[in-house]
């Protein structure tokens, strides 16, 4: 038996919702982490080989692109680890109901708005 059923295949059109927006940046998170771990730990195998190779990833780091980097790598360490709380909370059995989901969701949201505009201040 084939069931018709409407297909919508433009994600455009689709309002997710925040549980769902939530979910899919911590999976993009966890990729950002993933690359910037590679970064890092070639700075610091560099940097540990000599001292001339230590200023050369000291001056690669004080520039304004590179304080940028780091700071889209904290804003994504501190979206993944509060997302992951929050996954954490919701195996445990609590907000996992739509409406406490989405409003946990939104909290991560703000308190990572929050992490990053410290981060900013810190590194800037």
């Amino acid at each position: 038996m084939k069931k018709q059923r409407p297909v919508n295949l433009d994600l455009t059109t689709i309002s997710f919702p925040a549980a769902a927006i939530s979910s899919i940046l911590h999976r993009i998170s966890g990729v950002i982490m993933l690359v910037a771990i590679g970064l890092l730990v070639w700075a610091l195998a560099v940097s540990l080989q000599s001292a001339n190779d230590f200023a050369v990833v000291q001056g690669l780091f004080t520039g304004w692109f590179a304080k940028f980097i780091a700071w889209g790598i904290l804003t994504a360490l501190s979206y993944h680890l509060l997302a992951g709380v929050r996954h954490m909370v919701m195996d445990l059995g609590y907000w996992e109901e739509i409406k406490s989901g989405g409003l946990s969701a939104k909290l991560v949201f703000v308190l990572t708005v929050v992490l990053s505009a410290l981060a900013g201040v810190w590194l800037w």
